[in-house]
């Protein structure tokens, strides 16, 4: 991977779309780390690992701040902090990580009623067709 990548490259790499990412470029999550001479955005391995935790977080419905709240805490280890503020900071990315969870068995339980629902109508189907 590059140093620098343009907005296409990261799009192919996270599967975004170039609104998607400039979309969060616009509500601050996610920043080019540069700009080319002709004012291109240009981005980081880092920064495509940004995208990717938003991606991750998305289907799970968190929120903006949720988002902004997850990547705060990310930097803040990445910086190295003091031992306080740093149990601070794994503490709500525990947190963070307990309401990921959650919403993921919700979701499996969703996936399940669904998968119910489909087995239903497939039996229906078979059911009169055999008439």
């Amino acid at each position: 991977m590059a140093a620098h990548m343009q907005i296409g490259e990261v799009a192919a790499l996270t599967g975004l779309s170039l609104r998607t990412l400039r979309y969060y470029e616009e509500v601050g999550l996610v920043a080019p780390s540069a700009r080319s001479a002709g004012g291109f955005r240009l981005y980081t391995a880092l920064d495509v690992d940004r995208f990717e935790l938003i991606k991750r977080m998305k289907p799970l419905d968190f929120s903006l701040e949720d988002m902004r709240g997850l990547l705060g805490v990310v930097d803040a280890l990445d910086a190295d902090p003091d031992e306080d503020e740093r149990a601070r900071l794994l503490g709500e990315l525990e947190s963070l990580r307990t309401a990921a969870e959650q919403r993921v068995d919700a979701l499996r339980t969703r996936l399940a009623w669904a998968e119910e629902f489909a087995a239903g109508l497939d039996e229906r189907v078979r059911a009169h067709r055999e008439r």
